[in-house]
């Protein structure tokens, strides 16, 4: 390639970069009002923004991978916590963790009611965005390693037979019971971890199946379940029947867990789910 076909060559590739460069830009803005959901942005929306940055939030937290690292990602805040559970986090952090144990704690910014009300709103608006998948990585927040990413012992029947072991896992409740406490959405794991000791925004669910049958003959239970397998039906489509003791699980009268996995599940998912957390003594 001589001089003159290099030059052109140069030139040419710039103009198509550029006319690239244009063309997704002006498809991106043709696609912002409907990936933005433009038309939700309320008044209450734009007060909570105003809430976000005079409470410089953004100093420890980040919205699609924009902020500081030093608290966990928002962006998807309000699909794995409900409403009720950010008013009691935000009305007193101190509630849900240890500074000694966390090694951290949520500052106390004294949010007004109103302002929680709008900076739930705008977390809300935010959460809705297209944003592609991002950011990738979970909510963390206390504990170590991945939410529930512990491993499990799951009785799988075995057989001599390579084939019939797979089809076997593949009919196992407990296992079938696992894949859907990992993804169902809100993933139980976004609240719950599976590791001893370690609570998240729901209280770990190591031993649960023991805890439950203790809590079901105890003269404080007060909902409906007669016994495990019902108790944990119970706990996963009717949260509020029994509110479980202590300020980080419910707040004015109304359970924390997400009410939605009565419709969203089957019912096959839902007895699935209960044989696999029956698994976990």
């Amino acid at each position: 390639m001589n001089k003159r076909q290099t030059r052109l060559f140069a030139i040419g590739s710039t103009l198509l970069a550029v006319v690239i460069f244009v063309g997704m830009t002006i498809d991106s803005h043709r696609q912002f009002g409907k990936l933005t959901n433009a038309d939700k942005i309320t008044a209450e929306v734009k007060l909570g923004q105003n809430v976000w940055h005079d409470n410089n939030c953004i100093n420890c937290h980040t919205l699609f991978g924009e902020g500081a690292y030093y608290a966990p990602d928002l962006t998807k805040i309000t699909q794995h916590r409900g409403e009720a559970y950010l008013k009691a986090y935000m009305r007193d952090p101190s509630q849900f963790y240890d500074e000694q144990k966390d090694r951290r704690l949520m500052p106390n910014q004294d949010l007004s009611e109103d302002d929680i009300t709008n900076l739930i709103a705008f977390l809300d608006w935010v959460s809705n965005v297209d944003n592609g998948g991002w950011p990738p990585r979970p909510i963390l927040v206390t504990g170590a390693g991945m939410p529930g990413g512990a491993p499990v012992a799951v009785q799988t029947p075995t057989t001599d037979d390579a084939t019939g072991s797979s089809q076997n896992a593949e009919l196992n409740p407990i296992a079938l019971g696992e894949q859907v406490f990992k993804t169902t959405t809100p993933a139980c794991g976004a609240c719950h971890s599976i590791v001893p000791g370690v609570d998240m925004a729901g209280p770990s669910l190591a031993g649960i199946a023991s805890r439950s049958e203790k809590m079901v003959a105890s003269s404080d239970y007060t909902g409906q379940a007669t016994d495990l397998q019902s108790y944990l039906h119970e706990s996963i489509v009717s949260p509020g029947a029994y509110l479980v003791p202590g300020a980080m699980y419910s707040a004015d009268g109304t359970s924390f867990m997400p009410p939605g996995y009565a419709m969203e599940l089957t019912t096959e998912q839902v007895d699935q789910l209960v044989a696999y957390l029956s698994s976990l003594k």
